[in-house]
């Protein structure tokens, strides 16, 4: 009963890095932290359709760096990178801070972030797609980029009915209990002519074994790639056997039963 905790915050520490990196006095801690979330609120509505997956803040003494994780750099940075100067001008006015440094990571594998998988569910809804075929889709393509387990769960006035309701889709494995599965999760929601619908998604990305970097904006590494080719190993080996098995499995049985059937 209401004990569910966030995945992300379960495993910061361990596998997982913070994304706001400062230190903070009693006296400022609490101004820092709200200016954290007008930064990510402000960014999120700026660049509606950018792919946001994350934004990592970090403060030195008066300098304010942003490191944007985006599928789609290019909406970000504009022609000549016009849209960017725009962007750090306009935090400069929201912070009241002259220096402002903006950094662009690109997102390789966009199907493997719970971020944009839930922000793409949300745009197919409002643009009124079937939510079960956006849904369905979405499972496969992370699936099929090596993910070994996604969960997603839509809550609210589902296809235009009149009372709300929650339907959950799952396939794969998704551990939320072991600390060393790398888990990432979402929850976004679709604004749609009958009500808000809420969209909350679990992506397991496969075990961490060894030592990781917490840094949120270290991308590639030992780890990472050992990861990403274990989870691709275990999705396709293991389920190439299991279709044999049960395709052999399947055979016999109906063999047998025949022909105790004719013996009989």
């Amino acid at each position: 009963m209401g004990q569910k905790a966030n995945p992300i915050g379960n495993r910061l520490g361990i596998i997982r890095g913070w994304e706001s990196n400062w230190y903070g006095s009693k006296k400022d801690y609490a101004t820092k932290l709200i200016e954290d979330h007008k930064i990510r609120t402000y960014l999120n509505a700026r660049i509606n359709k950018g792919g946001i997956a994350k934004i990592v803040i970090e403060r030195t003494l008066g300098k304010l760096i942003v490191t944007i994780h985006t599928s789609k750099p290019g909406i970000i940075i504009g022609k000549g990178g016009g849209e960017v100067d725009r962007i750090k001008e306009e935090l400069k006015k929201l912070t009241g801070k002259e220096d402002v440094q903006i950094n662009i990571l690109e997102i390789r594998r966009p199907e493997l972030d719970a971020n944009i998988v839930g922000d793409t569910i949300a745009r197919q809804i409002e643009n009124r797609i079937n939510f079960k075929r956006a849904t369905k889709m979405a499972i496969a393509s992370t699936l099929r980029m090596g993910a070994e387990g996604i969960k997603i769960k839509l809550s609210g006035r589902l296809g235009g009915a009149e009372i709300a309701r929650s339907e959950e889709f799952k396939q794969g494995r998704v551990p939320l209990h072991t600390f060393r599965m790398d888990i990432d999760y979402a929850n976004v929601y679709a604004q749609t002519v009958y009500g808000k619908i809420g969209i909350k998604v679990w992506i397991c990305k496969g075990e961490v074994l060894g030592k990781r970097e917490l840094n949120p904006n270290f991308v590639g590494g030992k780890n990472d790639m050992s990861e990403r080719r274990g989870g691709e190993e275990r999705s396709g080996g293991r389920g190439g056997d299991r279709r044999d098995d049960r395709g052999g499995r399947g055979g016999d049985r109906r063999d047998n039963r025949g022909g105790g059937r004719e013996r009989r």
